[in-house]
């Protein structure tokens, strides 16, 4: 590949610990780094980073690996022309821009965002009506500062000043529509589906404008229109897979190890510029497993900051559910009756601060709402609480932890424990995760081909202690690949180090730590040695059996004396 090409200047320039650092929580692990995989579901991390070979790998249950290209094409589910750009931003690559190659329809879209923000905040700092919706902003409590930081704009109350602004530049109808900023009507006409409205943009992981969300802020638009307009899916925004702030947030909530929930854009900005950097907003949307498999990323954490009417068959009560589901540690906020995070950082931050700090389990949150609604003393409220308690509990995978609110609810309601550990047994634990996100079983890979491959990559992080065992006997047990690097290795000729060949390096640095590398290549070598003389044996036994159909008694002599043989030294 060309030296000067924009790929090699992307790596050359970006580090791949601190590429997939921004994406997943990673940890040292001898010369390596660690996480757990973010493509399958794990508990014991097998997710592995070389910096010195800028490359990844999963040993774990999905077996994937490569550069930073193909991580970020996987973890962004995009292909490699925008991961080509998304590296290239963040490393401060310029791309020529009449390559064709490189100007996607993503790129498009992620360029029409980009300048309907741009068009947006304009219009927030030189229209009237702009002027008025940044001071209603400013008397809700956002400062200047946080305008800026979140690029907060207005879209003029015209038809179709946005479309015309972006037609002008080069972009059509369709792509306009396509980006979810344009609408066609039953008669034909083409308008802007941002009108009079104050608005926030929604950004993805790198900090680029995907969609937009838009408030009325005037009382008389308030009656009579939706309070919020929102971007439909699309290319680049996908509402199920998006929260608000988790651009600015994601290194916050990994140092502090939790992240806030909040429902709103204006809760978001409100809570940051109060010093609270941890916070994400849901926009309002009940959370789903893909967000949540996102945040899982950063931290096991989570603490709610909204209304909860867990008795009650809620999108926020099925959000907590599947939190459960994924493993979160969840805790929840409790706010002043008719008061959002907005409204209270407003009226004193520090009050803010201290509910977080204050944060009460999910499950005393669930038991102290549901006996707060119900008389336990009668037979009936005793039904009620335990109808809504018991699912809870059975969503506990810590069996101790488990066992601690039984005994609490059983107390609580004055009845033994038998009876709550029978009533429990016959709760139906739930399963939130759909079934095209569970966990796919990878490719099998021949116990043959591990056993290649450890002696290959144990040989080259060892070669001055392990080459002398790889002996020409042992090259026909091997598949041409393998035995291709070690007659390399034999020949003292030098390696092009391909996708391969790092692959093997790395597994080695991973398993060789702390063994002994010669004791177990000589050992793996006779396994291998062993599993090849019983392919051979069976073979023969195939050979045998023909040439006694066919009468060649001389043959089978022959031939059973070899294999006795064989099977003599299988026995050593």
């Amino acid at each position: 590949m060309n030296e000067n090409s924009p790929i090699e200047e992307i790596k050359n320039r970006l580090d791949i610990i601190e590429v997939i650092g921004s994406y997943i929580k990673v940890q040292k692990a001898g010369q390596n780094f660690r996480a757990l995989c973010p493509f399958h579901s794990e508990k014991r991390p097998s997710f592995f980073i070389s910096p010195t070979r800028q490359m990844w790998h999963c040993f774990g249950g999905c077996g994937e690996g490569g550069d930073i290209f193909k991580f970020v094409m996987k973890i962004e589910g995009v292909e490699f022309g925008d991961a080509l750009r998304i590296l290239a931003q963040r490393a401060g690559v310029e791309l020529k821009r009449q390559d064709p190659q490189l100007r996607t329809e993503r790129n498009r879209l992620y360029e029409i965002c980009e300048l309907t923000c741009r068009f947006f905040e304009k219009q927030l700092e030189a229209s009237f009506v702009g002027q008025e919706a940044k001071q209603y902003l400013l008397g809700r409590g956002i400062n200047l500062e946080s305008l800026g930081k979140w690029r907060i704009g207005y879209a003029p109350d015209v038809w179709q000043g946005l479309s015309d602004f972006l037609t002008s530049r080069g972009y059509q109808k369709s792509e306009i529509e396509k980006a979810g900023l344009g609408l066609t009507s039953e008669k034909g006409s083409f308008y802007d589906r941002f009108r009079g409205r104050i608005i926030f943009p929604v950004f993805d992981l790198n900090s680029q404008v995907v969609g937009f969300g838009g408030r009325v802020f005037k009382e008389k638009d308030k009656a009579e229109v939706a309070k919020y307009v929102n971007t439909p899916q699309t290319l680049l925004y996908n509402k199920s897979q998006t929260l608000y702030g988790l651009d600015k947030a994601k290194v916050e909530i990994r140092k502090k190890d939790f992240c806030v929930l909040v429902e709103g854009y204006m809760d978001a900005i409100m809570a940051h510029q109060a010093g609270s950097e941890n916070i994400v907003a849901t926009s309002g949307t009940a959370l789903t497993i893909q967000q949540l498999k996102i945040l899982k990323r950063y931290s096991n954490n989570l603490l709610t900051a909204f209304d909860m009417d867990i008795a009650g068959d809620s999108a926020t009560k099925r959000s907590i559910e599947l939190a459960q589901g994924q493993g979160f540690n969840i805790k929840v906020v409790l706010m002043t009756k008719g008061q959002d995070p907005a409204d209270m950082i407003l009226q004193n931050p520090e009050s803010w601060h201290q509910k977080v700090s204050q944060a009460k389990s999910i499950l005393q949150f669930y038991f102290e709402t549901t006996f707060s609604k119900f008389d336990p003393s009668t037979p009936e409220g005793k039904r009620d609480i335990s109808k809504i308690l018991l699912p809870v509990i059975k969503r506990i995978s810590n069996k101790i932890e488990a066992s601690y609110w039984v005994q609490e609810l059983a107390k609580k309601l004055g009845v033994k424990e038998e009876v709550v550990e029978e009533e429990l047994n016959k709760v139906v634990k739930e399963n939130h995760l759909p079934e095209e996100n569970l966990e796919k079983p990878k490719d099998i890979i021949s116990r043959k081909q591990l056993l290649e491959e450890r002696v290959a990559c144990l040989v080259l992080n060892s070669p001055e202690t392990t080459l002398e065992f790889i002996t020409e006997e042992y090259f026909p047990y091997f598949e041409t690949k393998i035995k291709t690097i070690l007659v390399d290795l034999k020949e003292r000729r030098d390696l092009n180090p391909d996708d391969f060949i790092n692959y093997l390096f790395l597994k080695g640095e991973v398993e060789g730590e702390g063994i002994d590398c010669r004791t177990e290549v000589k050992l793996v070598l006779k396994e291998i040695e062993k599993m090849g003389t019983k392919t051979k044996l069976d073979e023969m036994s195939l050979e045998i059996k023909k040439a006694e159909m066919e009468g060649e008694l001389e043959r089978v002599n022959n031939l059973t004396r070899e294999f006795n043989k064989l099977t003599s030294k299988l026995l050593d």
